[in-house]
């Protein structure tokens, strides 16, 4: 049985390009983040709050603001930790986050969440939160490094 060329360079091409991003995968790396965000909501809601992103064994400062919209109301405090995963650089933590979800505190609660940005991190959070909050929405959250 003979395989013909056109057949074989397209195979080539094909590992080689798979061979690229298991390479490239295997070069991203991951850090912690911990980070508080307080959220006030009536139907629509705003969030904002500051942290530390480590990674490499540097401490970078960010900054989290967020909307969500749906069935939502109340105020709280969410005190987030865990570990981003898929980034090169500290900069890749930074952008928009989705998420959709429901839960809720009376005096204290705990949520578990897990998000990717556009440029492919991941965070993997869990969170205490204090206040008293109902939602079942939609919402999103931006994470950036203060200068």
């Amino acid at each position: 049985m003979q395989i013909s060329s056109r057949f074989r360079s397209v195979a080539v091409a094909a590992i080689a390009a798979a061979g690229v991003s298991m390479a490239s995968a295997a070069h991203a790396d991951s850090g912690t983040i911990r980070f508080s965000v307080y959220k006030a909501a009536f139907f629509i809601g705003g969030s904002g709050g500051e942290g530390t992103l480590t990674f490499h064994g540097k401490r970078y400062p960010i900054s989290v603001g967020g909307v969500s919209g749906g069935f939502a109301f109340g105020a709280s405090k969410t005190y987030f930790q865990g570990r981003v995963r898929h980034i090169r650089r500290a900069s890749d933590v930074t952008g928009v986050y989705g998420a959709a979800g429901g839960g809720g505190a009376l005096g204290r609660g705990a949520q578990v969440i897990v998000m990717t940005n556009d440029k492919g991190a991941q965070l993997e959070l869990t969170g205490r939160q204090v206040g008293l909050q109902v939602n079942a929405d939609l919402s999103g959250m931006s994470i950036a490094l203060k200068r």
